[in-house]
């Protein structure tokens, strides 16, 4: 198996790549253990590499004509959510590829993957959806669902990153809403930066219950961090 390496210290499981000669990843790609999803047009050595590390099929997607899938889209395993300004032939050409259940979010709030963070054992969600937008999350991925806000900030999905295998949360998450994370996700949960300190964990990191790719500047500290809480 591949992986980083600090020094002669193998971290199996996670590897290092950039995307548009961005170590942002987490703002094009969305995956689970099946799918990665890739910006239509992403070169093909960059999509083969992401399908090989996460073990994955690889699948080009476009939300409202954007390449930025990582904000716009939520999912587990069991369902897609993608922002409202996803057009129809989007929403089918999605579920087609993945044979997934993918449903458009009739939101005022448009970046919906900034917003949730979901496995198959729970989601995350924002402490400024309504009831009604909760519920209907939690009926679409078929999880139970908690409204939170991580280190003051209401865009869980920016704060959170799970697989059903851990989760890492922004470092100033407080000790109450890293427990609450836990519970909720069925997960060990630990604090992390990504891309040397960047807390907005999302952004530097796509992951599944098997691997996890991160951004190019992410340092051995925080290698060696998320090799811990993802298990990996």
């Amino acid at each position: 198996m591949v992986g980083c390496y600090l020094g002669d210290l193998e971290v199996l499981g996670i590897h290092k790549l950039d995307i548009y000669r961005s170590c942002n990843i987490g703002i094009f790609t969305k995956a689970n253990d099946s799918v990665v999803l890739v910006p239509s047009g992403l070169a093909d050595t960059k999509t083969e590499q992401l399908a090989s590390f996460l073990n994955a099929k690889a699948v080009s997607a476009s939300v409202g004509g954007s390449r930025l899938l990582g904000p716009l889209i939520a999912m587990n395993n069991k369902a897609i959510l993608v922002s409202k300004l996803a057009d129809d032939y989007e929403i089918d050409a999605l579920g087609k590829e993945t044979g997934l259940r993918v449903e458009r979010l009739e939101s005022r709030f448009t970046s919906v993957g900034n917003m949730i963070s979901a496995n198959d054992h729970g989601a995350v969600i924002s402490s400024a959806f309504s009831r009604e937008t909760a519920a209907l999350i939690s009926e679409i991925l078929g999880v139970p669902v908690r409204q939170l806000s991580i280190a003051r900030y209401i865009q869980a999905g920016s704060m959170v990153a799970a697989s059903n295998s851990g989760a890492i949360v922004h470092p100033a998450g407080t000790e109450w809403e890293i427990e609450q994370v836990g519970e909720i996700l069925k997960v060990d949960v630990e604090a992390c930066t990504v891309n040397n300190g960047v807390p907005y964990i999302s952004s530097g990191i796509i992951l599944n219950s098997k691997a996890a790719v991160v951004g190019s500047l992410t340092s051995g500290p925080e290698l060696m961090i998320l090799s811990r809480a993802l298990k990996l």
